[in-house]
């Protein structure tokens, strides 16, 4: 099929003649953009709004009342990120964070999954680096957008149901408790994701705590 290319502008026809037929498309250019970019208005999540975040000095109080928790303590491996995914409540309307590490700093963001809410029981998962966890995420959906890196911003990839609320950043959670809320946008699953793929030889300690608010 031969393509003759035309100016388009608003309202161009565009005609598409077969080399073996002679049969002769017209398509009206200005409707197939708009299609186009529809299409893609429909892929790209909607905005998400900002959070609040504040630190707290209460370092000794926190790490012990989340020293008692059943699920308030782990140790990030060294190169591993630890993903919370934190499904949103149908009698909340906020989610609210708290963590604090042992000794040394860690990478810490938060992004939203758009999808649908099946089970509201909070999850953990362990990757031993954020190249991994890009694979894995990779497997189940297609269509990438760069990131920068635990240093700088995010290391995680976006994808096309991926919202970004916190880039991952390090942060001093050794010598501050950190914490946030973030009011929901809708259904779908916050992924809290504790990042420490850029050390090589320190495991952390890390005290958290998540819940929603009504």
């Amino acid at each position: 099929v031969t393509n003759y290319h035309v100016p388009q502008g608003v309202g161009d026809i565009v005609m598409i003649q077969s080399d073996h037929t002679g049969a002769v498309d017209i398509l009206s250019a200005e409707l197939e953009t708009a299609d186009l970019l529809g299409e893609q208005r429909k892929a790209q999540p909607p905005p998400l709004a900002a959070p609040t975040m504040w630190t707290t000095e209460k370092m000794k109080e926190f790490k012990a009342k989340m020293g008692k928790e059943k699920n308030g303590r782990m140790v990030v491996k060294r190169g591993e990120v630890v993903t919370v995914r934190v499904p949103t409540h149908p009698d909340g309307k906020c989610i609210c964070w708290e963590f604090a590490t042992d000794d040394y700093d860690i990478g810490f963001g938060v992004y939203f999954d758009w999808t649908t809410v099946t089970n509201t029981a909070i999850t953990v998962q362990v990757s031993e680096s954020s190249d991994e966890e890009d694979e894995e995420e990779d497997e189940e959906i297609e269509g990438l957008s760069p990131a920068g890196d635990v240093e700088r911003g995010s290391r995680s990839c976006l994808r096309n149901r991926y919202g970004e609320i916190v880039p991952v950043y390090r942060r001093n959670s050794h010598r501050e408790v950190q914490a946030g809320s973030h009011e929901y946008p809708g259904e779908g699953i916050y992924l809290l994701k504790f990042d420490n793929s850029y050390s090589l030889l320190r495991n952390k300690t890390l005290f958290f705590h998540v819940y929603y608010m009504s």
